[in-house]
């Protein structure tokens, strides 16, 4: 599987009690390319349209707390 990172960090809780270690990127390990999460060594490729929603909520967030413009 072809892989391309863009987040990887080990996401400690703001209580600083929890961590996660948490990988984002893109897949091409299925016919169509999109995104693959793995959390805690659990990982999936998404299909399309979740992974459209999914970027569609995190840019929402995003714009909400305003780390995006």
């Amino acid at each position: 599987m072809a892989t391309t990172v863009y987040f990887e960090e080990t996401i400690m809780c703001q209580g600083g009690k929890e961590t996660m270690d948490v990988e984002f990127g893109r897949s091409s390990f299925y016919e169509e390319d999109s995104i693959y999460l793995r959390i805690d060594d659990k990982s999936l490729v998404m299909d399309r349209a979740t992974a459209k929603k999914f970027v569609e909520a995190a840019n929402n967030v995003g714009f909400y707390f305003g780390f995006v413009d």
